[in-house]
């Protein structure tokens, strides 16, 4: 059974063509853009979405990140000497974290060849029985001196008592650990997995990477780029067509320029735009003779979606920010556009609510006693009817908070008390004995007898309620 599968595995493309010929596409089939010109395409690559297609395969191939895989850094000259250590490679979607596993995993096969092993994971769809098992195999392979790389994308939705898993095997040798997070690895993440693993920041993928990896998805789909206003090809292109077919699509090079600047650094958001695009305006003209021209317009309309949806993971916490110093502001037209744009990225309004509970204390405390009481029960109004009910519910308490007269005393008073206790030197004083609990007042009667009794009286004497070395602090005044 073992040498027929492999058997299986090893058919090349021709083998399969012979045994099982492919079949030509009807007119209402929907047929792969890039190979618009044939007859016949690949089944496997019907399904593959464009930003998986255009995947690097090697480092050289990787676009952007050079600060943290450029010539001189660190990174790059451990792989060059085929070292990699377990490392956990955090930053927002669509930057590059999973390519970049992937041409660091070739890269290291390349180098060592049948003595490394990798294994693919993805915490979303795997859990800790999958690393019991890469353990159970990983032994017999070590006895080989065999090396075994995991990558495990979305490390960070194992959650920390999950994570645990790794550390004797990171620490024993037994394999080594590359991981993906978009979420801040310091509160994500296991801090003893952290102090296993080196942590490499990549930032969002600037204008010009996106126009270069959309460059190189047109001419891999067999499009060609024109400037403007001369419709005239480009001809300093980086990237030549993938084949030499005759161009079924046009695209202008201020189109380009435009999608890599509003996708935010997402070179997937960019990528899926471009190919639901392609596909919509090339298939609709299939039957039309002329080369098909995508416009501003039909990007505009692929990206509307995309773009929505990156705003979700990438900015909410900029978002939540810019509606928190709106209301702090008295800004009620901002505080409805930033309320608005949060729930246009379908955040739990429970969530929303909560933070508007800690603005009412935070920013309005006692200014206006009844704004924390309005913004307690509009949380309970979001728990009890959700979405979209209760949107209006959020945007009263919003402008409720918004033009409610503003006072930070609460907030810095106890700021104030939390720094005495932070930067205190000694010990913490101790608690004056009349105020304690009545069984220890009676116990340090007991002990000390009379002593402990004239002490008491004195505090009562004093009147504070504050350890001795802090009865002249003031909170309120200081804030």
């Amino acid at each position: 059974m073992e040498t027929l599968s492999t058997a299986k595995r090893s058919l090349s493309y021709e083998d399969i063509n012979q045994t099982n010929p492919l079949k030509k596409h009807k007119a209402n089939t929907v047929i792969n853009i890039t190979n618009m010109n044939q007859q016949k395409s690949l089944p496997n690559k019907e399904s593959i979405s464009l930003s998986e297609r255009m995947r690097p395969t090697c480092i050289d191939d990787y676009i952007g990140q050079e600060k943290v895989i450029g010539s001189h850094t660190i990174l790059k000259q451990l792989l060059i000497k085929g070292h990699i250590p377990s490392m956990i490679f955090w930053g927002p979607p669509g930057c590059g974290k999973t390519s970049l596993a992937n041409v660091i995993s070739k890269l290291i096969k390349e180098i060592h060849g049948e003595k490394v092993h990798i294994k693919n994971l993805s915490a979303t769809s795997s859990g800790v029985s999958n690393i019991r098992n890469i353990v159970n195999t990983t032994k017999t392979k070590s006895k080989l001196n065999n090396q075994v790389i995991v990558f495990m994308d979305e490390i960070h939705r194992f959650n920390k008592l999950q994570q645990d898993i790794f550390l004797p095997h990171i620490e024993a040798g037994t394999f080594t650990l590359i991981g993906t997070t978009t979420e801040n690895p310091s509160y994500s993440l296991n801090s003893a997995l952290l102090s296993r693993c080196r942590v490499f920041a990549l930032n969002k993928l600037t204008v010009s990477n996106i126009v270069d990896i959309l460059c190189k998805a047109i001419s891999s789909i067999n499009g060609e780029i024109y400037s403007f206003p001369q419709k005239t090809l480009l001809t300093n292109l980086k990237y030549s067509l993938s084949c030499s077919s005759k161009p079924c699509f046009s695209i202008n090079q201020m189109v380009i320029d435009w999608l890599a600047e509003v996708c935010d650094g997402d070179a997937r958001v960019a990528l899926n735009s471009l190919e639901l695009a392609v596909k919509s305006k090339v298939l609709n003209e299939l039957s039309s003779s002329h080369l098909v021209s995508i416009t501003l317009d039909d990007v505009k309309e692929s990206l509307k979606q995309a773009h929505t949806l990156s705003d979700k993971h990438n900015n909410t916490h900029h978002l939540y920010s810019a509606l928190h110093k709106s209301i702090k502001a008295g800004k009620e037209n901002a505080s409805l556009y930033w309320l608005a744009r949060i729930m246009a990225v379908k955040e739990d309004p429970v969530d929303v609510a909560r933070r508007l509970v800690r603005i009412s204390s935070e920013d309005i405390g006692l200014a206006d006693p009844d704004a924390l009481g309005i913004a307690v029960h509009t949380m309970h109004g979001c728990q009890m009817i959700g979405m979209p009910e209760c949107d209006v519910i959020l945007a009263q308490c919003v402008i409720y908070l918004t033009r409610a007269p503003k006072s930070q005393l609460v907030y810095n008073a106890l700021k104030s008390a939390k720094n005495i206790i932070i930067n205190h030197k000694n010990p913490q004083p101790r608690v004056p004995v009349h105020i304690r609990d009545s069984t220890e007042q009676e116990k340090h009667y007991a002990i000390f007898g009379c002593q402990e009794e004239n002490l008491l009286h004195k505090e009562k004497d004093v009147q504070t309620y504050l350890p001795f070395s802090l009865q002249h602090v003031d909170f309120f005044s200081e804030s």
